[in-house]
């Protein structure tokens, strides 16, 4: 990616990167939530659906094309919080480590990999609660649906704020956001590459952004089972207590075979949701003068 010289820092600097990620998570919702769905019924339950098509089809069947977007709220809003604060975070670790560590010059692949760990980490914050409220919405499966705000106050009425109320998926999410790794060191990688073609910034970005995202989903797919387990099943507030309790649950009853479940939308939904949010995210940098790093 284009190097720069170092500069002093401005507000404008550091609130820019947040800007772009908010467009980055109303494209990325906009065109992925629907899949999302599919995906996290097929994770969450073992016996109602045969595969992925089987759910689409029941869904529709049961409770039409509103069934697609149950639990569409908290990631309109938690995912442009998210990709807000994700991104705005990896923009801003991406400054202050080229400034620090390398000079003003441009990141290589550890720089780039350190930034999108800790944004991953960072943003694990915001979603670990937005991810409970939302898988909670998904699974419902009768007619009497709740909305989001009744589901976080009982959540919240229940079982509170910490590791076993609103926050309940905290561990799961930061072992799952680690895989950060892949994700923007393949970026980093693939855009790279691309970048050597002289293609159209616009058309390098989504197809480093759908590319990378496809990788970061193959490695990190078993640990977002395993958060969707534990979010989804009540019976971890007493009977389990760790993340491998559940890892050990799924592979008890559904063996190896459990933490592949949902695979096919969740991929399906990787490249086309994430192509469209870093072409939209990067874009903005590009229209506000702040060039990747």
């Amino acid at each position: 990616m284009s190097s720069s010289t170092s500069k002093p820092t401005t507000t404008y600097d550091v609130l820019i990167g947040y800007l772009a990620g908010t467009f980055s998570g109303l494209a990325k919702n906009a065109v992925g939530h629907p899949l999302d769905t599919i995906k996290v019924r097929l994770q969450t339950t073992s016996t109602q659906f045969t595969g992925p098509l089987d759910c689409v089809r029941k869904t529709y069947a049961t409770q039409g094309v509103k069934g697609f977007y149950l639990g569409f709220t908290p990631p309109l809003v938690g995912w442009v919080v998210m990709d807000s604060v994700m991104l705005g975070s990896l923009h801003n670790y991406r400054r202050i480590i080229k400034q620090n560590f390398y000079n003003g010059e441009s990141l290589d692949l550890k720089g780039h990999v350190a930034a999108g760990v800790m944004a991953g980490w960072t943003v694990s914050f915001i979603a670990a609660p937005v991810e409970y409220a939302k898988v909670k919405l998904q699974i419902q499966y009768g007619k009497g649906n709740r909305g989001p705000i009744s589901v976080i106050k009982e959540i919240y009425q229940r079982q509170g704020l910490g590791l076993n109320g609103l926050y309940k998926g905290l561990v799961s999410t930061l072992i799952f956001r680690t895989h950060f790794i892949t994700w923007w060191g393949s970026y980093h990688l693939f855009t790279e590459k691309l970048n050597s073609f002289n293609w159209n910034p616009v058309l390098v970005n989504f197809l480093a952004g759908g590319f990378s995202a496809s990788c970061f989903w193959i490695t990190a797919y078993p640990f977002d089972v395993v958060k969707s387990y534990v979010l989804a099943n009540d019976k971890f507030n007493g009977s389990f207590k760790s993340w491998l309790d559940a890892t050990k649950e799924i592979y008890r009853e559904k063996g190896i075979k459990g933490f592949g479940r949902g695979f096919a939308p969740s991929i399906m939904r990787a490249f086309p949701a994430n192509a469209a949010a870093l072409a939209a995210f990067e874009g903005v940098l590009r229209l506000a003068g702040t060039g990747s790093h």
